[in-house]
This record gives C-alpha cells, structure tokens and sequence, in this order.
C-alpha cells in the first residue's frame, strides 16, 4: 500500500482549497447548494409567482443579462425582473418629475382664471360706473365698449389680434361718439364723423390719454398672455419629456444594477451610487440635451413675472381702462370749443339738427350729466380670490429650484436609498458584477458624453427626434417671453414696431402706471432713430368709402368722381393744407 500523504498525491486539489480559503469563496458545490429563499420572499413579494424560482442556486449559463455565475434565477425570472426594471425607471423618473407637472399645470390655472376675471371685473366696473354717471349716454353707445373687451379677451385667449389696432379702432369709434354728444345742436352724417375720426391724431380730442393707455394696456396683456401661454408650454413639454420608452440596452443597465443582485441572492444590496449615476445617464442622455433651452425658459419666465408684479401690471393696466378712458372723455369736452372749432373748419359747416337752433358746444352740455375721473375705491377689485402680488411670488418661488432638473434628474434618482447605495457605502455595494467598490468614472450629462458609458450602450449620432423638437419648442417661448419682457408681441412685431408696445415708446412710464415708480426720464445721448428702422405705419383702412374732407360741402360729402377711385389721399389735401395746416399743429 502507498503511504504517501493524500497532500503529496492530489496537489492540484490541496492548491485549490487553499486559493478558495484565502479568497473566502465557497467552493462549486457549497455555492450551488445556497439557499434561494430571500430572492423567493422578495419575488413573491412583487406579486410574481414562484413556481419557475429555484430553491437553491443554479448554474447561470441560461442568464443573457446578469453575470452568468450561479443564480436563484430562472430565465423566466430574468425577464420578469427586466421588464420590472423598466417600469421601475418610469415611476421614478414620473415621481421626480411630478413637481413640474403640479407647478406648471396649477400656476397655468391660477393665472389663466386670475387674467380673465381681471378682464370680466374691468369690464363690469367701467359699465357700473358709466351707467351710473351717464346714464342712456352710455347704454345707447355700450357695444363700443363692450367690442373692446371682446378684442382684449380674443387678444388674451391667444387669437391673432393686434392690441395697437384694437385701441385704435376703439379710440376712433369713441371720438365720433362723443363728438356728436358735445355738439347736440348739431346733425352729423356718416362721413362726416369719419372725417373727425380720421383726423383725431391730428386733433388730439383726448389728450395725451390714449397713448398712456396703448403703453400699459399693451405691455400688460402682452407679458400676461407670455406667462400664461408659457406656463401651458411648460406642462406640455415636462408631459412629453417624460413620457419614455426605455430602449434595450437602457433596459438591460437597469436589470443589472437593481435586479442582478436578487439574482445573485443578495437582495439587501443596493447598486453603487456610482454605477446608478452612469446607467441614469445613459438611460436619460436625450433628456439631458434639454437643459440649456431648458434653463434659458426658466429665467425667461421669471424674468417675465418681475415684469409683471412691476411696470407691467396687469392689475393696474386692467384698473385703468374706465379710469383712463373717462378721463379722455372729460378732456375731450373741457376742450370741445376748440376741437370743434378745428374740426369745422376741416370738415365743414355741419347741418343744424332737425328744431334745434345753433348754439356753441360749451353751451350745449348745460342739461348733460358732467363727465368725470374715479377714485380709487371705485377701481376693480382684486379676482380671483387672490392677487397678483402673490401669485407672482408663488411662482418665483416654484421656478428656482426648476433651473438644472433635467441634468440633476439622475442623481435625484439615485439619491433615493430605495435605488441606489449612499455615496459613503462605496465598498458594499453591487458592482454589476459583485458586491464592492464600483471602480469605472461617472459620465458627463447630455447625449454627447455618453460615447464612453461602460453600462448603457448609446448611439450618440442618432439625436431622439422628440428631444429636438422639444428643444425648438423651448426656443419658440422663450423667444416670445424675452420679447415680452420688452413689451413687444412676436406674432404683430411688424405690424405694431414702434406703436408703443416697447421700443417704440424708449420704455415710457407713467405716475400712474404702477406704484413706486416716477416720471421716464430718457437716456442721456441716445442717438437719434434712423427712420429707415421704423418705417410709417400704413393709414388704417376702415370700411366707410374714402376720406370726406371737404370743407366746401355742410355735409362733408365729395362728390367729385375721384372719390370713387382708389387713390393716396395725399392729393386731395393739398389744397386744403395751405389754409387749415396751422389749425392741426
């Protein structure tokens, strides 16, 4: 018998027991007999049944995406567990994003019903107030005003209204209106009126009024109808970007990292911080493409809200619409004297009415109502239950912490103990392949620096088309929003360039425009506007027949032929100029 020792006879077999002592392996056997009862609890606990879960470790040759080393996983298990992994994903990345989704969707319905009821109550104060002081004057004439709250509210809803052609059109009904109240002994045609209306710039009846009225209105409505649309944008744009489909490889970084440890019968053990970061990054690099648009939308928004708690109040330019159109009407009488003098001898001897005889325009007013301004109780009150001083302040403060979501969404994923380890347990932790410390640099954000990603394989050179348009949708508001800022609509910048709404009034304030703020004083040593940059607005065509200038006919009727040609009525004035010229200065 040979009395060697079994150590000399098998050293192969002594070598490998000793390598598995010193490495605090199990050996094949002792890791294929493992128990699988954890990973069995957990799967079951996720509502899966058991029935295809091994009960002790097996081989893992079958696995395609978790190490192929001994599993309490089946192959029907590694696919449940990877379509689990997914939905996982897309509930997280719902739940982060859900603050967008509130704030934009809640914040887009504060201010939509607060823009609206301002518009109803400005509406209602002005017809309680003149009904109040000038009784059928004002009933006989209503629809005048009541078209230009239509034209607001269609101006606000989003419909393609110029807010300059509105006042205008406004302004040019109203001076025809009063007008005739001023002068009752007086019988005016149709023509005649559109005489005085077409020379009202000249004219001024109003005084300086409805230019202070264009500027506030205008800016106003144009920086609240900014926000409101930008805040529907907003909620449109966190909707889609969040609505993923996780492609395959993102699907298989997510198995690996949450899934494969329960595979490997570690259920307990959470990724690292690290490898969670590079699989979010990978899975969320078209997201992360969003964030210069992104972050540029967000300042735009803000930076439009200050505006509007400021020099574009809505509240105050809602306010002032009776106020200052019922100062106009009182300047327009204190001065019809003179501007009915003007007017007579512009557009002719009006015909006396039927059984009246003629008597000055001062003298006529004795029996009316007097015109006059309000106080500021008689003012509409705040809508909506709220203000707009605190609806601005509860967005300022809802839009900071937006700036950078879509770059700092993988970490606020990972950031979660329920998905990933803390960053101070880097060396118990899985690894994707084991537990320990993850070893492989976390990439850049955006889709451009995942070229390298060593857990989410990523075409870098196929961009989501989903993602661009997203981003050329940021761009569009953020556009409108800057412009905005300046009291400028993108959508009538042509038609309305140097009307008021901005530039064209070199930022104009008034006293009354807002509290706080005093007179505009004009930059010093502003060069002069070239007159090429802001072209003259073409004459406003209204819908009567031609300019009825004529102070030879007491009706204020041509009757030459020309008048039924269209021509520039430039010519027909020149005769006329020589005389009445000084009286329009």
């Amino acid at each position: 018998m040979d009395t060697r020792s079994s150590s000399s006879r098998y050293p192969l077999l002594v070598l490998l027991c000793a390598v598995c002592s010193l490495s605090g392996s199990r050996s094949p056997v002792a890791s294929a007999g493992r128990s699988c009862a954890d990973t069995r609890q957990v799967y079951a606990e996720k509502g899966y049944s058991t029935g295809t879960a091994p009960v002790t470790q097996i081989s893992g040759e079958h696995l395609r995406l978790c190490p192929q080393d001994y599993t309490c996983c089946s192959s029907q298990m590694e696919e449940t567990l990877a379509l689990q992994s997914e939905r996982d994903f897309l509930k997280a990345v719902e739940e982060n994003s859900q603050f967008l989704l509130t704030t934009f969707t809640q914040r887009h319905r504060r201010f939509d019903e607060f823009f609206r009821e301002l518009i109803e109550l400005s509406e209602k104060s002005m017809n309680q107030m003149f009904t109040k002081t000038y009784g059928r004057l004002f009933t006989q004439n209503a629809h005048v005003f009541q078209e230009l709250f239509v034209e607001l509210r269609r101006y606000y809803s989003g419909g393609s209204v110029s807010l300059s052609e509105v006042l205008s059109d406004f302004w040019s009904r109203l001076v025809e209106r009063v007008f005739s109240l001023v002068n009752p002994q007086y019988q005016f045609s149709e023509d005649y009126l559109e005489c005085v209306s077409k020379h009202a710039e000249q004219l001024q009846p109003f005084g300086d009024v409805p230019r202070r009225l264009r500027v506030q209105v205008m800016r106003a409505f144009i920086a609240a109808r900014a926000l409101s649309q930008g805040l529907a944008t907003g909620r449109d744009i966190v909707n889609k970007a969040t609505k993923l489909t996780a492609e395959s490889e993102c699907v298989r970084g997510l198995m690996r990292q949450w899934y494969c440890p329960l595979c490997r019968g570690m259920p307990s053990v959470r990724p690292c911080h690290s490898l969670c970061l590079n699989v979010m990054k990978g899975c969320l690099a078209n997201q992360g493409d969003l964030e210069t648009e992104w972050n540029n939308f967000i300042d735009a928004l803000y930076q439009v809200s200050e505006k509007l708690e400021g020099p574009f109040n809505m509240e105050l330019a809602a306010d002032s619409i009776s106020v200052k159109v019922s100062e106009a009407i009182m300047h327009m009488q204190e001065n019809s004297v003179t501007i009915s003098t003007k007017v007579f001898q512009g557009c002719g001897s009006p015909r006396p009415a039927p059984g009246r005889s003629k008597r000055s325009p001062k003298a006529s007013g004795g029996n009316r109502r007097p015109f006059r301004t309000y106080t500021p109780e008689e003012k509409p009150t705040t809508a909506a239950g709220t203000n707009l001083d605190r609806l601005v302040t509860e967005l300022k403060e809802r839009l900071r912490p937006m700036r950078g979501f879509w770059v700092s969404l993988p970490h606020t994923i990972c950031n979660d103990e329920r998905i990933a380890a803390d960053v101070t347990n880097e060396d118990r932790c899985w690894n994707g392949q084991t537990r320990g410390r993850y070893l492989p640099d976390v990439m850049g954000d955006g889709l451009a620096s995942q070229i390298n990603n060593p857990e989410v394989e990523v075409d870098i050179s196929r961009p989501e088309v989903r993602t661009r348009q997203l981003i050329m949708e940021l761009r569009v508001v953020t556009n409108k929003l800057k412009n905005a800022q300046t009291g400028q609509d993108m959508d009538f910048m042509d038609s309305e360039e140097g009307s008021g709404s901005g530039g064209g009034d070199d930022g104009e304030r008034y006293n009354d425009d807002w509290p706080g703020h005093g007179p505009y004083s004009p930059p010093y040593n502003k060069p002069p506007r070239s007159p090429a940059s802001n072209p003259a607005k073409p004459p406003r065509v209204r819908e009567r027949n031609g300019s009825k200038w004529n102070k030879n006919n007491g009706q204020g009727r041509i009757k030459s032929a020309t008048s039924k040609l269209s021509f520039s009525p430039v010519p027909l004035l020149l005769p006329f100029m020589v005389t009445v010229a000084p009286m329009w200065r």
